[in-house]
């Protein structure tokens, strides 16, 4: 054997070898620049606070401010029933996958599926939880559809029983933004120290009142390291929060 030849080829072997390991490096500490949030586009004061509360954002801040409408729904939770079994269980892993793989192995038994959107920060333990999307993209925070799962199966669902009513004529109005939310809730001392906001979403929330029809609006739902979920009405800037069940 020649020695020396394949001395050569391992050192080679090494160079390429830190090669990749120096590029998967390097774009593994981008990704997390890229989403590490935006402090800029808070206040000094809203800074300090946090520093002085020892709050940390551990999410990205939004900076989208759409014009949305609010909307008029019909949900009745007394009417959903028991779970409904499957025809047959499915992986749990179909639920970090593509969307199109879950709608393929259980679509043709839950009514418009692809209505829906995964909300991990909701799941609990043995449920996931999907929210309806108010026109395919934001999601009703006050509606679930469960499924339910156990040693790594989907084995049982439960729908809610649905009906958003169509908004062609309301009026929309610009949300404020991610930041303007966020700054409200440190300021007003609404977030507690030492807590971390682990995930900032836009969608719609309306307070439940036993009414025949149910209102909701835009709304930043802030999410806490605790679990706890406080949620910013997008037009009026009110605080709400939610007891837990």
């Amino acid at each position: 054997m020649d020695w020396g030849r394949a001395k050569n080829v391992l050192i080679y072997a090494f160079l390429l070898l830190n090669l990749v390991l120096g590029y998967q490096l390097w774009m593994d500490m981008r990704d997390r620049a890229g989403a590490s949030p935006d402090f800029t586009s808070l206040s000094g004061a809203t800074q300090r606070m946090m520093e002085e509360n020892r709050i940390q954002v551990l999410s990205p801040i939004p900076a989208e401010t759409p014009q949305l409408p609010k909307i008029s729904y019909t949900y009745r939770p007394d009417a959903q029933g028991d779970p409904v079994p499957l025809e047959q269980p499915v992986d749990t892993r179909l639920i970090y996958g593509e969307p199109k793989e879950l709608q393929s192995a259980i679509g043709n038994q839950i009514a418009d599926l692809e209505q829906y959107r995964h909300d991990p920060q909701s799941d609990r333990e043995s449920t996931f939880v999907y929210r309806p999307l108010v026109h395919g993209q934001w999601p009703l925070f006050n509606v679930e559809l469960e499924l339910f799962h156990e040693s790594q199966k989907i084995e049982f669902y439960r729908e809610p029983v649905l009906e958003i009513e169509p908004t062609g004529d309301v009026e929309e109005q610009k949300v404020l933004s991610a930041s303007k939310a966020l700054s409200t809730l440190i300021e007003r001392n609404v977030i507690p120290p030492r807590s971390s906001v682990k995930d900032i979403q836009l969608g719609y929330y309306g307070q439940m009142f036993d009414t025949e029809v149910e209102l909701a609006a835009p709304a930043w739902r802030f999410t806490l390291d605790n679990g706890e979920m406080i949620y910013v009405q997008g037009i009026s800037g009110d605080v709400f929060t939610p007891k837990k069940p």
